[in-house]
């Protein structure tokens, strides 16, 4: 049976309001991301004892500490070692910590800034492909894996719209390639829309033989020609066609994983908590068997 829950703040930085809600809407496991305006991995020690507190005192469980490690940094840029990378680094290790603290299973990362094109032939390898980019990716998350090896941590690297790994099927491929028991994939099928990557069958089975680690869901409307991107509703969008056969299929194989509804639907005069609200039957109906 999946285990079912929300990045908290997609309802709210309050975090004991947002713990609040889940009683309400009975969802048992939370997904830490930012708290009090302050991203995880930044919290002090009391805030840390506070989270612990609250997370006790509402009865639920941490899911997964999703930090955006290594978000937005450019491969041919970095390097192992240099300034920016061992902040980063001292980011997961604080991550890692909280995680062993509350009891969470999961420590997110994900894949630097992206190149569109990473493979090419037949004169593309010349002309427009990113040579060494992947590569260059594989090496930069040796030290991740490494820390989440000795630490006894599962890290789950997110499908990033804007990541060298948008997709289910590069997702795959850097499992593969690593050749880790300790990092597996954060599959946002919504994200992989932006490599035009169609969630059922496609994503679904690059990933579904153990390669996932945790799940987002979440809905859109992507336009890439034009560069736009409109969040909405919970099966109101371009997921639309998709949830349907993906939830039965994941139920078919006995799926019991993370599963966190992603609350970053904000309707026309409301709050992402109207749009939690919103979406939260659909999530339930589709997930909660």
């Amino acid at each position: 049976m999946p285990k079912l829950g929300v990045i908290t703040d997609g309802i709210s930085r309050e975090f004991e309001h947002a713990l609040a809600v889940m009683n309400e809407t009975g969802l048992e496991y939370a997904e830490l991301q930012y708290l009090w305006e302050k991203e995880v991995g930044d919290l002090n020690d009391a805030e840390v004892s506070k989270v612990q507190s609250l997370i006790k005192a509402y009865n639920v469980r941490v899911s997964c500490i999703s930090r955006h490690n290594f978000a937005g940094m450019l491969v041919g840029d970095t390097e192992v070692g240099d300034a920016n990378y061992n902040r980063h680094i001292d980011g997961l290790r604080r991550c890692i910590d909280m995680a062993h603290e509350l009891d969470a299973s999961l420590v997110r990362i994900m894949s630097f800034r992206r190149e569109m094109i990473l493979f090419g032939s037949s004169g593309a390898d010349y002309w427009v492909t990113s040579t060494g980019a992947w590569d260059k990716l594989l090496k930069l998350l040796e030290v991740p894996i490494q820390l989440a090896e000795e630490k006894n941590i599962q890290l789950v690297l997110e499908t990033g719209n804007n990541a060298m790994v948008p997709s289910a099927w590069l997702g795959r491929k850097l499992i593969d390639d690593m050749g880790s028991k300790h990092l597996r994939i954060l599959w946002d099928p919504a994200n992989s829309l932006y490599a035009n990557e169609p969630t059922y069958p496609d994503g679904w089975e690059a990933l579904k033989d153990g390669y996932i680690g945790h799940l987002h869901i979440k809905d859109a409307r992507v336009n890439m020609p034009r560069a736009h991107v409109e969040f909405c509703e919970l099966g109101s969008g371009d997921m639309a066609p998709y949830l349907s056969p993906l939830a039965d299929d994941m139920k078919r194989s006995g799926d019991g994983g993370f599963i966190s509804l992603e609350s970053v639907y904000r309707p026309e005069d409301g709050s992402f908590e109207d749009g939690y609200r919103a979406s939260l039957p659909k999530f339930k109906e589709l997930f909660d068997w």
